[in-house]
């Protein structure tokens, strides 16, 4: 369990900037290309655990690689090549201060806020009588801020333009090319036999064209359930089978840490990290239909270098 990788700090020809982001490290080359190290940190409540987990990186940096490559056709996205199982080059783009977050069910963070009292969630308003995990009657999407430090923020869509972040042709076209993106998201998924619960998309602006950048639909980013026994479950009042990241959040919950201040991170036990990388595992193989296949992790800090650094020469 040693050879996680927790950081890099690589050094390439043409570097203009590094930036640690919670779970990726990336390489801004001569503002033309972005490297993006996909590590094997974890981050849960917007705090990223002090423990890496083994094959966390290359689970999710390939997931998202095929899922943009599946969704070109959409909007254009940022990616170029995928070098090295943890590593994936595109465009370098500016991107929109705000996430859009898709939501076809009442799970997660729009529950704990209904549950609290809310009924209306980034300016959607939220019908009575609605218990944990139902189905919307359609998908909403409730943006938050992108935050540069600290926790990202819901934000309704008129305050995102009052303010300027994004302006209104820009957010619409946001907008649709979310609403599209999960209703492929949505196919990909039944046909698997999995329910893309929600996820969340993120955008940039290049040469005046809107490009979609970051990950998609990966286990950090998304919540799945299984298909298979989703009514019964839920007539019942039962939990749902869920393939996310939400076991790693109920495991801080559980252990009285949400994030905020005075909390105290439970200690990471050998058995928990070995149970969340085969958790990563078996989510990769759920939402791909695909065997995984572990890269050898030995010196892998070594082979991301090198791989990056024989792309960066043909380009």
């Amino acid at each position: 369990m040693n050879d996680a990788v927790i950081g890099t700090r690589f050094s390439f020809f043409n570097q203009k900037s590094f930036y640690k982001g919670k779970v990726r490290d990336v390489y801004n080359i001569d503002d033309k290309y972005i490297i993006i190290v996909v590590t094997d940190r974890i981050s849960a409540f917007d705090v990223v655990l002090p423990k890496a987990i083994p094959f966390k990186g290359q689970v999710l940096n390939q997931i998202a690689s095929k899922f943009l490559d599946a969704t070109k056709d959409i909007v254009p996205n940022w990616k170029i090549s995928s070098p090295d199982p943890m590593v994936t080059v595109g465009y370098f783009i500016e991107p929109f201060k705000v996430e859009m977050v898709v939501r076809a069910y009442l799970t997660g963070h729009a529950w704990r806020e209904y549950k609290s009292g809310k009924r209306e969630i980034c300016g959607v308003a939220l019908p009575e009588g609605m218990k944990e995990h139902d189905k919307f009657d359609k998908p909403i999407i409730t943006p938050t801020t992108k935050e540069d430090v600290g926790h990202d923020q819901d934000i309704s869509k008129e305050e995102i333009v009052k303010r300027n972040i994004v302006s209104q042709k820009d957010y619409e076209k946001l907008e649709t090319y979310s609403l599209e993106l999960f209703r492929r998201g949505t196919k990909l998924a039944d046909d698997k036999g999995l329910i893309l619960v929600d996820t969340k998309y993120e955008f940039g602006k290049k040469d005046n064209q809107i490009f979609l950048i970051d990950e998609i639909h990966t286990p950090d980013s998304s919540r799945y359930f299984y298909s298979e026994g989703y009514e019964e479950r839920q007539n019942k009042g039962q939990a749902q089978r869920q393939l996310s990241k939400e076991f790693v959040r109920q495991w801080l919950i559980e252990n009285n840490f949400q994030g905020k201040d005075g909390q105290k991170i439970p200690e990471m036990t050998y058995e928990i990290i070995k149970d969340t990388s085969e958790r990563y595992i078996e989510l990769y193989e759920s939402i791909i239909g695909e065997k995984f296949i572990k890269d050898n992790i030995n010196s892998v800090e070594e082979r991301i270098k090198k791989n990056i650094n024989r792309f960066l020469k043909r380009v």
